[in-house]
């Protein structure tokens, strides 16, 4: 209990200062994260910026877990109001905010798919599941042996796949994509006698090739290059449907009804985390909250939905905006 009460001294003290010291306090709102997230969040933060009586908040793509951990070092102007997630906060993660005085407030704001996608002038792929996990894990077995992946090409994996090199451009560690990814895909579709803790591991001999938290050089890179394939959100395809097509997976396109009604099957759900102890503190990220989760913007005909985002359900958006209004806590899972 006495810990507990330094740590609640230690936050009230930190947010004392921020109001009170002019040299401290920062006028505008401050928002890291999810490359994934960004797009939207850098959307609502200019619609904001030229609606309302506040500064147009600044948003930067950190990536998921980059995000949180800045996030969660502690209280003060010097640290994030906001961070964009393309997962769920981990217990972990809470366990850090709780400790630094920081309690995150939970704002699911809608759905996103996982897609590859390639450079238009490129070949098609119908694909599966488990065909992607045969082309990116690091180990596979063959014959009944755990080896090194010896694909490379895809075509070796099935003859009606492209006769193109793997290459394959997706994002790094720190991204919610990439844990998604790896849940929804490489951990799902495992082989059975492989190890758990060789499920997640992506092969590292150039078959895959880290391409950072900015998704649009992603894009840049495929047109340039026929024969690679990107991982990223849906979004960013829908954005760029002009020069990207999106592979089928498991017989599903990767198109934004399909994302909706569930049937394409590489989908996540999209957060905010909000810092409690900074609203009423920095000006205005109530008001953003409330703009965020306004039917205008989130709603099935908002001006998110015309840059990919698929929105929640009707009672969904109902908790949700309530948790924001309310600064709800996140609890952790166990």
């Amino acid at each position: 209990m006495k810990i507990k009460s330094i740590s609640n001294i230690v936050t009230i003290s930190l947010i004392a200062l921020i109001s009170t010291s002019g040299a401290m306090a920062r006028e505008q709102i401050h928002i890291v994260g999810s490359s994934t997230v960004f797009p939207f969040a850098s959307s609502v933060a200019e619609r904001f910026g030229q609606t309302s009586n506040f500064q147009t908040p600044i948003v930067e793509a950190t990536g998921s877990g980059g995000g949180l951990k800045l996030f969660c070092e502690g209280v003060g102007e010097n640290t994030p109001d906001i961070t964009n997630a393309s997962r769920k906060i981990k217990d972990k993660e809470i366990e850090k905010c709780n400790a630094n005085g920081v309690t995150p407030v939970e704002v699911k704001i809608g759905f996103d798919g996982i897609v590859l996608a390639n450079a238009k002038s490129g070949p098609v792929f119908n694909i599966t599941s488990q065909q992607i996990f045969f082309a990116l894990a690091r180990k596979i077995i063959i014959n009944g042996e755990l080896i090194d992946n010896p694909y490379d090409v895809w075509s070796q994996i099935d003859p009606s796949l492209p006769n193109e090199k793997i290459e394959v451009l997706g994002p790094p560690p720190t991204s919610g994509t990439r844990d998604a990814f790896v849940e929804l895909v490489m951990i799902k579709e495992c082989q059975i006698g492989i190890e758990e803790r060789f499920c997640a591991d992506i092969r590292e001999d150039g078959a895959y090739i880290d391409a950072g938290e900015n998704d649009n050089l992603i894009v840049q890179k495929l047109e340039a290059n026929s024969g690679a394939v990107g991982i990223f959100g849906f979004s960013f395809l829908d954005q760029n449907a002009d020069i990207l097509q999106g592979a089928i997976v498991d017989g599903v396109a990767p198109e934004f009804e399909n994302i909706a009604a569930g049937d394409y099957k590489i989908s996540r759900s999209l957060y905010l985390y909000v810092k409690k102890q900074h609203v009423g503190v920095i000006p205005g990220i109530a008001e953003f909250l409330e703009e965020f989760t306004s039917e205008k913007a989130w709603g099935e005909e908002g001006y998110l939905s015309e840059k990919g985002l698929i929105p929640l359900n009707e009672q969904e958006k109902v908790k949700y905006r309530t948790d924001a209004q309310n600064l709800v806590p996140v609890l952790k899972k166990n």
